[in-house]
């Protein structure tokens, strides 16, 4: 990675995205468009509580909330939902990120890769490893316990570099459509699976475009 991707990085939750939908992550980091739905109005509500900054200390554990990451290496920065710093035998501190999900697991591994991203961003700042994480899921209100295993780290290595090549590139792949992600997805109607080429930006200019002409009035 070049200083100028160090100095600029992406959204660590770009990389979520990325594995749920190449074409989704870049209509949010390429094209920049944004819509909302009820999955994500959910998700947003679930953060508020993670959302505000501080640290509490609960049976000896350290427990901070809405703490910024950054990982050089994978060139991507953000907020962990929650990071649970343990004591240990070497007079350190062993964290653990916490992630915030509305819903319950999926059959994908887009929640395991941003968790893990969020991990390895944490051996960086902190010099310690972080063997594991774990993602709170709405639906279920349980933890489930993910090991930051040799396989996700190489697929969110991965992620990071096919996301950093794609916004560089600002390339927004072509439009494929999976009945068991684009229902959810609150970018259907921009994104249009079933209609569009390449560009969702296009389009939008295209209809109002063709909005607009139907709307002139007539010449005499």
């Amino acid at each position: 990675m070049d200083d100028d991707e160090a100095d600029d990085p992406l959204p660590l939750s770009a990389l979520q995205h990325m594995v749920f939908c190449p074409r989704q992550a870049a209509l949010i980091h390429v094209e920049r468009l944004w819509a909302e739905n009820v999955y994500t109005a959910e998700g947003r509500i679930l953060h508020q509580n993670a959302d505000e900054p501080g640290a509490k200390r609960r049976r000896g554990i350290r427990r901070v909330t809405a703490l910024p990451l950054r990982s050089r290496r994978l060139g991507v920065a953000g907020v962990a939902d929650l990071v649970e710093f343990t004591p240990a035998d070497d007079g350190g501190e062993t964290a653990l990120p916490v992630e915030f999900k509305r819903g319950g697991p999926k059959l994908h591994r887009a929640d395991e890769v941003q968790l893990c991203a969020q991990g390895m961003a944490l051996e960086e700042m902190t010099g310690r490893p972080v063997p594991e994480g774990a993602l709170f899921y709405g639906e279920t209100r349980r933890r489930l316990k993910v090991p930051l295993d040799a396989a996700l780290r190489a697929e969110t290595e991965a992620m990071a570099a096919a996301l950093r090549a794609m916004v560089a590139e600002g390339r927004t792949p072509p439009a494929v459509y999976r009945a068991d992600r684009c229902r959810a997805c609150s970018l259907l109607d921009l994104c249009a699976p079933k209609a569009v080429g390449r560009s969702a930006r296009a389009w939008m200019e295209r209809r109002i475009a063709a909005d607009l002409a139907d709307t002139m009035p007539a010449a005499p």
